[in-house]
């Protein structure tokens, strides 16, 4: 049976570098029900006691779905006990020379059932790899290698390339990756049927190369902490099951969307609802530039630089948007309607900023603030998850909970209506829904109370 449901599909544990030791399961499972999310992955099934922990913790639900037991579960901000379902997820690093090019590439693996996951970890460890010093574990094996090793293993097993345009570490990174899947993967090429967007680029930046027109897009929020948890992710409208799941995924490519106009495939689905997306300009990599410099840069500025920094004469990191341009191959005319994007036979999408950093705006506070908290909880108690609250509870309905400064900064967001400073280098770009004349006005206004 098809239902409606919003699935995060790229996390990390405790066990990963650079990550927060509240990555549980018991917090995701609770954080997810609260963001709205109904399928979360796992994430970091290579490590041998997160392994541990998912065999404990989780038991079998709908096909090659899982679920926490209900011993470990914790209380939502509702009081209520989360439905969240795991999916085994893991982001593998491989670092390899190929074509005299060091090339470091993230793919996601996702596996059917406990025995396949299992079966791969023995598979990489024969070989040599280590897996048990990273949650992400970085490997010596080319991708196609791994390829092989991953749909050998399970033929239902699937691999989509992480964050798809990030400079150092991308299937088409600037400094380490490839011009096209086929070169990446090679006689499996065939085999990768979706890429991850990532926090930089969004759909119509991807929309703009033909050689893309096969494959799908997901969009995953990356979570090294529970409160990043479905910053991105997406949305499916399909059977609730591991293969309910790779096929709605299968659906959003261009070319099925298509295809279901013929009369041989009249009868298909598409599955595929849309994606949650960043405002691209927000993510790290979006724009060239040189952090050490502070020196931030458009592809059409770079290119009168010639790739160099202006400021110390090093080369400089190119970007998502100048990368997207550099391989695209044709202009695309997409509609919009505020923040949501569509265009013919492609799965649309919502660009989001996350409650906690509307909230924080609206305040003029730290998005860990107290206050911020406050105001969070109040409204998932009020409208359920904070996906809803962004996307679907209406303007009128939000005035009889939140402060109408938090409900002024939802409706801009909807409207698309705010300013970025675009990331570059590794640093976040920076959101302005509120003029700092705005800002000013509501510190007086607090001022006075």
């Amino acid at each position: 049976m098809s239902m409606r449901f919003i699935a995060d599909l790229h996390i990390h544990s405790k066990y990963s570098r650079a990550t927060s030791k509240d990555m549980n399961l018991e917090e995701i499972d609770r954080v997810a029900d609260e963001k709205g999310i109904l399928v979360m992955g796992t994430g970091d099934f290579t490590h041998p006691k997160w392994l541990e922990e998912i065999k404990e913790k989780l038991e079998p639900a709908e096909p090659g779905l899982f679920k926490l037991k209900s011993d470990y579960k914790k209380p939502t901000i509702k009081g209520n006990f989360s439905e969240t379902r795991f999916i085994l997820s893991v982001e593998i690093s491989s670092i390899y020379t190929r074509a005299g090019k060091v090339r470091r590439i993230h793919n996601l693996v996702f596996m059917p059932s406990i025995e396949a996951a299992e079966n791969l970890r023995n598979k990489l460890i024969i070989l040599g790899c280590n897996l048990n010093s990273d949650g992400r574990p970085i490997i010596g094996l080319d991708s196609e290698k791994l390829a092989e090793i991953v749909f050998n293993v399970d033929e239902n097993a699937a691999i989509i390339p992480a964050h798809a345009w990030t400079p150092w570490f991308s299937i088409f990174g600037s400094m380490s990756g490839f011009d096209s899947i086929e070169e990446c993967f090679g006689k499996y090429a065939d085999k990768i049927f979706a890429i991850e967007t990532g926090l930089s680029s969004d759909p119509e930046m991807n929309w703009r190369l033909s050689k893309l027109d096969k494959i799908a897009l997901i969009s995953n929020s990356d979570s090294h902490s529970f409160q990043k948890i479905g910053r991105e992710a997406n949305i499916f409208d399909t059977e609730l099951s591991y293969n309910g799941i790779m096929e709605a995924i299968h659906s959003g490519s261009p070319e099925f969307r298509k295809n279901l106009q013929t009369y041989e495939l009249k009868n298909l689905k598409t599955n595929f609802v849309a994606t949650i997306e960043f405002f691209p300009e927000e993510g790290k990599y979006h724009y060239d530039g040189h952090r050490d410099c502070e020196i931030v840069l458009s592809p059409e500025e770079t290119e009168k630089y010639k790739n160099i920094c202006p400021k110390c004469g090093r080369p400089l990191t190119i970007g998502v948007l100048n990368r997207v341009q550099k391989l695209a191959d044709r202009k695309i005319n997409f509609q919009s309607k505020g923040n949501y994007r569509f265009l013919d036979n492609r799965a649309p999408y919502y660009n989001l900023v996350q409650l906690d950093g509307i909230i924080a705006e609206a305040f003029g506070v730290g998005a860990v603030s107290k206050k911020v908290k406050t105001e969070y909880d109040k409204l998932i108690k009020a409208f359920d998850s904070e996906l809803k609250i962004l996307m679907d509870v209406s303007l009128n309905d939000l005035k009889s909970a939140a402060d109408p400064r938090v409900v002024e900064g939802i409706k801009r967001v909807r409207e698309g209506n705010l300013k970025i400073r675009p990331g570059y280098d590794g640093e976040y770009g920076v959101i302005k829904i509120f003029s700092d004349e705005e800002q000013k006005e509501s510190e007086i206004q607090k001022a006075l109370f």
